[in-house]
């Protein structure tokens, strides 16, 4: 099973791998497990360093490098599903995010409770 991580997952594994659950942070770091990082974090990182809302000493591209998850771009068809969803959810990235893990077939692995209730088979981070 490949997953995808929300960004506050991808941030929690690379600085505070204790918030996750421990049984995750196995599946994580497992090598049979594809873990990716999409786009849409990267964007979403970008947006809150340039407001200050969070400091980091490295980039979203050479974070998900280091942790060694694969880069998950944004495509056509994720932009045309993220804007079909049937979903009353105002944020694009969290759109987005289930968005790319209904059309890739991942594992979306998140703390936000919205987005567990509206797609039951995302697992939960904590």
């Amino acid at each position: 099973m490949s997953l995808l991580l929300d960004t506050h997952v991808l941030l929690w594994s690379g600085y505070e791998a204790d918030a996750l659950d421990p049984a995750l942070r196995g599946r994580i770091a497992d090598p049979a497990t594809g873990v990716f990082v999409s786009a849409a974090s990267a964007w979403e990182i970008a947006i809150k360093r340039r407001m200050g809302k969070l400091a980091l000493s490295i980039d979203t591209g050479a974070l998900t490098d280091a942790l060694g998850f694969s880069a998950l771009p944004i495509s056509l068809a994720h932009a045309e599903a993220a804007g079909r969803l049937d979903w009353a959810h105002r944020d694009p990235f969290d759109r987005m995010l289930v968005a790319q893990a209904r059309e890739e077939t991942l594992t979306l692995v998140t703390a936000d409770r919205a987005i567990l209730a509206f797609l039951p088979e995302a697992v939960s981070a904590r």
